[in-house]
C-alpha cells in the first residue's frame, strides 16, 4: 500500500482524501487544527502547520511515505514544492510557477513581465503610509497577496474605510503587503487549464455569478455556469497568449484556474490558483469527459505523469455540447437549527455531486461573512440546456429550507434565472 501525506484539512480537501482511500492508499493529512475535514477518514494524521516544511520532510522520511500532495489551499503550495524538492519526491509547483501563481503579487509582477493585463493596481506594505493611490480612483478593492478565499478582502468607497481596510487585510498576509485595485463591475469568468508534458490544455471556463448583497465585504460565488458565454472570444484573444506565457515559464504538469474580468471585450486577469479550486471543476470534467483531476494528481504524487495518454482526446472545453452549473449556497449569520430538503436535491437525476460543509447545530459566524467560509453546500448541476438548468435552479430554491433558532431563513440568495440568449 503506497503512502500519501496531504497537506490541508479543510473540506474541500477530505474530498481528495476520500478519493485516495477509494484507489486503496494510505492517507496521512497534515493540519494544525485537530479537528480539520480531512482527518476524519484519513489513514493517520498530524497537527502539524504545513509551513513547517522541515517537520514535514522528516515525518516524510520517518513514515517512508511514497509521495507529497497539496490539497485545496493556494498557501500551502508554496511548501508543498519546498517539501517535495527536499525529498526528491515528483512535485508540479515549480519555483517559477509559484512565484507567478501563488501569490497576488507575484502574479501581478508576470502579468506585467509577460503582456498580460491585469486588474490596475499598486501595493502597501506595513511600512507604507496607508493612502489611498493617486491614479486609482474609488471605489477600490484591498486584498492580501497572499491569502485567499475572500479572507482579509473588502470593498472601500472612502478615505475613513479605506484605512481601515488595510489595517485588517494586512493582519492576513504572512509577507505584510496588500494590493489595492480598481474595483471592477463587470462579467466575471474563469479557465481552468490542465499542463501536462509541457503542453496546456484549456479544460473548461465558466462565469461565476457573485453577491453583492452583503455590503462592501468581498463578493462571494454564489453560481457558475459552463462553458463561460466569453468562451469564443476568450480562446481567440487571450489562449494564444497565456499558452506563450506558460511556455516561458517551463510549466509541465498541473491544473490551474484564471478568473477575468471581461469588460468592453478586454480580458483582466487575476486570482490565479495552481491547485483544485474550490469551485471544483474538476467535478463536472469527471462527469463530462472522463477523466478526474484529484485521481490524475495522486497518481502524480507516485509517477511523476499526470493523466492517461488519451487525455487530449477526451478533454473537450465546450463540455460536448452539455451545459453545467455550480450553485453555492451561502448562509447569513447563525446558528442552524433545521435543514431540509438537502436528501431530495441530491436524489435528483441531474445533480452529479454536492458537498456540504454544515450540519444542525452548527454556527456561522459573523468574520465569516464575505468569505467562502459561509458556503453551506455546492450543488452540481449537468443538462442539455440552460432552460433545464434554470428549471432545477428554481426547483432547488423551493425544496431547501435552513432556519435558525429563530425560525428565519438562513440563506443569503440563489443565483439569479440565466438569460440563456447569452449562451447559444
Amino acid at each position: 500500500m503506497k503512502k500519501l501525506i496531504i497537506l490541508g484539512g479543510n473540506p474541500e480537501t477530505a474530498i481528495l482524501v476520500d478519493i485516495a482511500i477509494s484507489m486503496g492508499i494510505y492517507t496521512i493529512v497534515v493540519d494544525p487544527n485537530p479537528d480539520a475535514p480531512a482527518k476524519k477518514n484519513a489513514s493517520e494524521t498530524y497537527d502539524i502547520d504545513g509551513f513547517e516544511v522541515d517537520k514535514i520532510v522528516q515525518l516524510a522520511k520517518d513514515l517512508k511515505v511514497d509521495g507529497i500532495l497539496v490539497g485545496v489551499a493556494d498557501i500551502l503550495v508554496k511548501p508543498y514544492g519546498e517539501i517535495c524538492e527536499k525529498l526528491n519526491m515528483h512535485n508540479y509547483a515549480t519555483k517559477e510557477a509559484i512565484e507567478a501563481f501563488c501569490s497576488k503579487d507575484g502574479f501581478k509582477r508576470y502579468c506585467e513581465k509577460f503582456d498580460i493585463q491585469d486588474i490596475p493596481g499598486t501595493y502597501l506594505g506595513t511600512n507604507s503610509s496607508i493612502e489611498k493611490p493617486k491614479h486609482i480612483e474609488y471605489p477600490v478593492m484591498i486584498k492580501p497577496v497572499d491569502n485567499g478565499g475572500g479572507v482579509g478582502m473588502k470593498i472601500c468607497r472612502n478615505d475613513k474605510d479605506f484605512k481601515e481596510s488595510v489595517k485588517t487585510a494586512l493582519q492576513f498576509s504572512k509577507k505584510g503587503v496588500v494590493l489595492v485595485e480598481k474595483y471592477m463591475e463587470c462579467d466575471d469568468m474563469a479557465a481552468y487549464y490542465t499542463f501536462r508534458n509541457g503542453i496546456p490544455y484549456l479544460s473548461a471556463t465558466y462565469d461565476r455569478i457573485t453577491t453583492k448583497m452583503q455590503g462592501d465585504f468581498s463578493p462571494v460565488g454564489i453560481g457558475a455556469i459552463y462553458p463561460s458565454k466569453n468562451t469564443d472570444l476568450f480562446f481567440e484573444k487571450i489562449h494564444p497568449k497565456l499558452c506563450d506565457f506558460f511556455k516561458k515559464l517551463n510549466i509541465q504538469n498541473g491544473i490551474l484556474n484564471l478568473q477575468f474580468f471581461v469588460e468592453n471585450g478586454f480580458f483582466y486577469a487575476y486570482d490565479p490558483g495552481f491547485r483544485l479550486q474550490g469551485e471544483a471543476p474538476h467535478i463536472h470534467l469527471a462527469h463530462i469527459n472522463g477523466f478526474d483531476h484529484r485521481k490524475m494528481l495522486i497518481n502524480f504524487a507516485f509517477t511523476g505523469v499526470l493523466g492517461e495518454d488519451d487525455f487530449p482526446e477526451k478533454n473537450d472545453y465546450m463540455f460536448k455540447g452539455k451545459k453545467a452549473c455550480t450553485i453555492w449556497i451561502l448562509l447569513k449569520e447563525g446558528t442552524i437549527n433545521a435543514i431540509k430538503g438537502m436528501s431530495e436535491i441530491k436524489a435528483d437525476k441531474n445533480v452529479i455531486f454536492v458537498l456540504d460543509r454544515f450540519k444542525e447545530g452548527d454556527v456561522v459566524e459573523k468574520e465569516w461573512l464575505g468569505t467562502e467560509r459561509q458556503v453551506f453546500a455546492r450543488v452540481y448541476v449537468v443538462a442539455d440546456s440552460i432552460e433545464e438548468l434554470n428549471a432545477k435552479m428554481s426547483e432547488f430554491k423551493d425544496t431547501l429550507v435552513i432556519t435558525d433558532n429563530s425560525g428565519n431563513d438562513m440563506i443569503l440568495t440563489w443565483p439569479e434565472t440565466i438569460n440563456a440568449e447569452n449562451y447559444l
